[in-house]
């Protein structure tokens, strides 16, 4: 009897494993049927910016979970004229069946203006190379008012420090013994100032330059430069503008190094003594902004015009001298007094 049961046992053994490894090479081919291909898309929150300005790129990838793979074209900047100026940390998550999705943001900018199309992705991820949508990006110019004056970035600002940083640990620990030091010798030097006779100085003091004479000197130097003559427009027109605001600031206190064209002519009409002359002033700037900002070049004429003009305005807003107490008995003015018009007409001769 044992020689017909052990048979029958092998043979149920042999039966069992060849379904066992049927089974195992079907559920082996239904989990490789089961990876599907990676999925790769790119938008912009927004097709349209303002030139400088920035907008965000979102780059969503669905991938077999665990499958590492990597972009090929991915730099610092995407075109020529985009710049990818911040990327995201990438964030993944679960979506089932063994996939996983991973999304991530690039902050990008452009500064010309223009239509640009961003080119596609390019994603390795195993034997498999996909390629995104390409997107287009236009690029809106920014309106600038050439009376306006455009300034450029500004400088980096230092984060601040504090005193005692840089003060060594004996001075910080001891510091009231050199409070106590200080004022003691403070105290002594008091003393000894207040006790010293005092020596008077017999030089005498410099007179200062009033500001109407500085700018007329300013301008005779300016003109002796023949800086029209060689080309250099865009210079002259710089410094003339300068010492016309240098004027108005020390003259009548209008701090025209810090402002643009429109508000000195704001400032210029208001005041008593220069509304008169306003006129010659907005012409200067007007001439000058279009030099400097529109890159326009003027002719010869308007070089030498704009220079009339600008003496003419110092003139005209000078001080004027008040006559003297012993007037003449019909009521006429002093010999000594200044003949404003004179004195134009004979700027203007010289020049």
């Amino acid at each position: 009897m044992m020689k017909h049961i052990i048979p029958s046992t092998v043979t149920f053994l042999r039966y069992t494993l060849r379904h066992v490894a049927f089974l195992l090479c079907t559920l082996t081919a239904v989990g490789a049927s089961a990876a599907g291909p990676v999925q790769l898309k790119t938008s912009l929150d927004s097709a349209y910016i303002l030139m400088g300005k920035q907008t965000t790129l979102h780059v969503d990838i669905v991938q077999d979970r665990g499958v590492q793979g990597h972009f090929l074209n991915v730099g610092d900047t995407l075109t020529s004229a985009i710049d990818l100026v911040e990327a995201g940390r990438p964030d993944t998550s679960d979506i089932g069946s063994g996939r996983e999705e991973i999304r991530q943001q690039l902050i990008i900018q452009a500064f010309d203006s223009g239509l640009y199309t961003i080119p596609p992705f390019v994603y390795v991820c195993g034997n498999e190379t996909i390629m995104s949508n390409d997107l287009p990006l236009k690029v809106i110019p920014v309106s600038v008012d050439s009376l306006r004056t455009v300034h450029d970035y500004a400088d980096t600002v230092d984060g601040g420090w504090k005193l005692w940083d840089f003060v060594p640990d004996f001075i910080a620990d001891y510091w009231w013994v050199i409070l106590i030091c200080a004022l003691v010798v403070i105290l002594v030097a008091v003393i000894i100032f207040f006790r010293k006779k005092k020596v008077v100085s017999i030089l005498p003091q410099k007179k200062p330059v009033p500001p109407y004479e500085l700018a007329m000197q300013a301008l005779t130097r300016l003109k002796s430069e023949k800086l029209c003559e060689n080309g250099h427009e865009k210079e002259y027109y710089t410094r003339l503008t300068e010492i016309l605001r240098t004027y108005l600031e020390q003259r009548f206190g209008i701090n025209a190094m810090e402002m643009t064209s429109t508000q000195i002519m704001q400032q210029v009409s208001r005041h008593d003594e220069t509304r008169p002359s306003a006129g010659l002033m907005k012409q200067i700037l007007e001439m000058a902004d279009f030099v400097k900002f529109a890159k326009v070049r003027p002719l010869p004429d308007d070089n030498v015009k704009s220079f009339t003009m600008a003496t003419r305005f110092v003139e005209d807003t000078k001080p004027v001298e008040k006559p003297a107490d012993d007037t003449v008995a019909d009521g006429s003015a002093p010999a000594t007094a200044t003949d404003t018009k004179s004195e134009i007409t004979n700027s203007e001769s010289i020049k």
